[in-house]
């Protein structure tokens, strides 16, 4: 019997047979369209994506072939009005101070050759018909891309089949929320006389607005707006020609050529649960928001990170089954946020009314433009779009709090003489960090447990990233901080795997 049948071979889908098949469990990937993407609707790798992506060793091969965004130039009435420099922001916070501009198609590409390394599979034009399942398995009927069907049975089954989800309809699941009644737009274009090509832009006019992200070279960009008049209505026939280009043209920018475009109407909703029994739900399967702040394709690879450590210890009886229900509780709390703050950055985006649109576009680039100026102020925004500032705190996973750092928080980033305390285990697992000297106990523990312990001589940054001298920090295998004991103590560490019946996996020590 295999493990996971994962539906679905969008940037989620791959991310959850990725780190699952990187920690030894057996997965079969299906996805009804005959090949991989060729369009890219999502452009944006956050910073906390990009760390994760530490873990398999593919930060590096998406920063080489992405296009690093340092910068966002806000622009009403033609004159530029605000410059926001993502880079001072977040140097202090993560090894990645910047989103990373990586087109959608490209990026499932290069996912999908590294799950062909691991000697894995995707099998195209290949649907999940219906499925049913028991205290045991699913058993799904799925349609080959021959045209024969078969049954297959799994231990469990992952919907990752997007916002029109199979699974998540045949569940009866609600997905309650709403549709705005502006429809976006985006295409990729080939730009000229674009000030500043290298960063992006937003344009802001009196009923407009555009998103420039450029990528690759010769000026090549995406642009992405919103349609708020009678237009929206006949989207599905729109073209670039029928939409405002007020705001892209005060850029001062020629359009010399359109390679695509598309439209499509925004949805905030979020499922009523990610579990139900043996079938999780992940992605636009579970939770659908706007484009605001390039956050849609990051949530749903952060899904599958968070349930694919928790999937593989069930599996390999690490832990019990209950375990999975904080894979429900995290990921679900967080979608309900995220809908929310979207919901806030589109509406003023969209807003119609005089007010509004004054707002929009004689205040809020000047907002903007001072709060950035504000060290505190400039750290928070970076950290809310990078998603860096994600925290488990409601989590029965969590527990603790030593120095500012607290069970549930990202561990802080700190550079080190060597790199930085963010450099990944060679396998995906439990480690305990310390900051000081460990006691003797604990290092004994580790070692027998299994746990990699990784000890930092004391230095004053670890302090004034909040980080205590002589702490353990227990960090989960995706890396947030499960307990922090100001003391180190073996029995906190000890008590914790008891009381929630798990058992680590062996895995070599750092040293």
């Amino acid at each position: 019997m295999n493990d996971v049948l994962i539906v679905g071979a969008g940037p989620t889908g791959l991310v959850l047979a990725l780190w699952l098949t990187a920690q030894g469990i057996k997965v079969r990937i299906i996805d009804k369209k005959a090949g991989p993407g060729d369009t890219s609707r999502a452009m944006v790798v956050q910073a906390r994506t990009l760390e994760l992506y530490r873990q398999l060793d593919l930060a590096d091969t998406l920063i080489a072939q992405g296009h690093h965004m340092a910068a966002i130039n806000m622009w009403t009435r033609g004159k530029p009005a605000a410059r926001l420099i993502f880079g001072d922001a977040g140097k202090d916070i993560s090894p990645y101070p910047y989103p990373l501009v990586y087109p959608q198609d490209h990026h499932e590409r290069t996912l999908g050759d590294r799950l062909a390394a691991m000697g894995a599979t995707i099998e195209r034009g290949t649907e999940l018909l219906s499925f049913d399942q028991n205290d045991d398995a699913v058993t799904s009927r799925i349609r080959r891309a021959d045209g024969g069907e078969e049954t297959f049975t799994s231990r469990y089954l992952a919907a990752c089949d997007g916002a029109r989800s199979t699974v998540r309809e045949q569940l009866k699941l609600g997905f309650e929320g709403g549709t705005y009644r502006s429809v976006f737009y985006v295409a990729d274009v080939k730009l000229s006389g674009l000030q500043r090509p290298e960063e992006g832009h937003v344009s802001i006019e009196h009923g407009d607005f555009v998103l420039v992200l450029p990528y690759g070279t010769e000026g090549r960009s995406r642009l992405i707006g919103s349609i708020d008049d009678a237009r929206a209505e006949r989207a599905e026939e729109l073209t670039f020609a029928d939409i405002h280009q007020d705001a892209i043209k005060r850029l001062d920018v020629t359009v010399d050529e359109v390679t695509w475009f598309s439209s499509y109407r925004v949805h905030h909703r979020v499922a009523d649960t990610f579990r139900r029994d043996r079938v999780l739900i992940l992605g636009d399967a579970g939770h659908v928001h706007s484009p605001a702040g390039g956050q849609g394709m990051n949530t749903g690879i952060l899904d599958a990170i968070n349930l694919a450590w928790k999937l593989a210890a069930v599996l390999r009886d690490e832990a019990p089954d209950a375990l999975l229900d904080t894979f429900d509780k995290e990921r679900r709390g967080f979608a309900h946020t995220l809908v929310k703050s979207t919901d806030r950055a589109f509406s003023m985006m969209t807003s119609g009314g005089t007010v509004a649109d004054f707002l929009r576009v004689n205040i809020f680039p000047h907002i903007a433009s001072v709060a950035f100026k504000v060290e505190a102020a400039r750290e928070a925004m970076f950290r809310l779009i990078s998603q860096t500032s994600l925290v488990y705190y409601d989590s029965a996973l969590s527990e603790g709090e030593a120095g500012e750092v607290k069970g549930g928080d990202r561990l802080p980033w700190v550079r080190t003489a060597g790199g930085d305390n963010f450099e990944p285990l060679p396998s995906i697992g439990w480690q305990v960090h310390v900051y000081g000297t460990p006691r003797p106990e604990l290092r004994a523990w580790c070692l027998h447990r299994g746990v990699a312990l990784r000890d930092f001589a004391w230095e004053p940054s670890y302090a004034k990233a909040g980080l205590a001298e002589g702490a353990a920090y227990l960090l989960r295998p995706d890396t947030w901080v499960a307990v922090a004991d100001a003391e180190g103590k073996v029995e906190s560490l000890e008590a914790y795997f008891a009381q929630r019946q798990l058992k680590p996996r062996r895995a070599a020590p750092v040293t």
